[in-house]
């Protein structure tokens, strides 16, 4: 089956409107590590006290983006987005339980989870830009190539750009959480 046009581009627009979020958790943490005060306090106001929750909406629009991609749009996955499954999806589950919950123990695990999937996405995605194949997807003969880009949208989105996208988002909501 063919890619659904209306739900890749919703995918892409997701992916571009969360990195313009990443910069301003990122400009927010500064400006407040700088002059104890927030820089949109409205912005602030939306997250506080919910970013478990937003955490766990992160995973699940990953997750089911992913197998969007794999189910409906046909894309075989590679060796390196499988690794990259299993640091997310197993996310959804913690963090909507803890969500639920209201348990804060969990952060440790998901700051795990998400620095693996981080760098494993990282790397992904410099194999795609640069073409080379990883080391990884040569030891299983079956896997679609690691350097294999199926779509670039904007002229630097990519599957392995909204992995890494969700988990730096995943993890900067994380310290956004500890600081409030």
């Amino acid at each position: 089956m063919a890619p659904i046009p209306f739900v890749n581009n919703s995918l892409v627009w997701i992916t571009f409107l969360s990195n313009i979020l990443l910069l301003y958790i990122i400009i927010e943490l500064i400006y407040y590590k700088l002059n104890r005060k927030h820089l949109f306090e409205g912005v602030v106001d939306i997250l506080r006290g919910k970013e478990m929750f937003w955490m766990f909406l992160v995973s699940l629009v990953a997750m089911l983006g992913s197998l969007y991609y794999s189910e409906i749009a046909g894309y075989n996955p590679c060796t390196l987005c499988w690794y990259q499954r299993i640091f997310m999806y197993s996310q959804v589950f913690i963090l909507g339980l803890a969500s639920f919950r209201k348990d804060k123990k969990v952060m440790p695990y998901i700051y795990l989870l998400s620095a693996i999937g981080l760098l494993i996405a990282v790397y992904h995605y410099i194999m795609q830009l640069s073409q080379v194949d990883s080391v990884f997807c040569e030891l299983v003969g079956y896997s679609a190539s690691c350097s294999e880009t199926f779509f670039l949208s904007m002229g630097y989105i990519t599957i392995p750009l909204m992995a890494a996208s969700a988990f730096l988002l995943i993890i900067l909501l994380g310290v956004l959480r500890g600081r409030n």
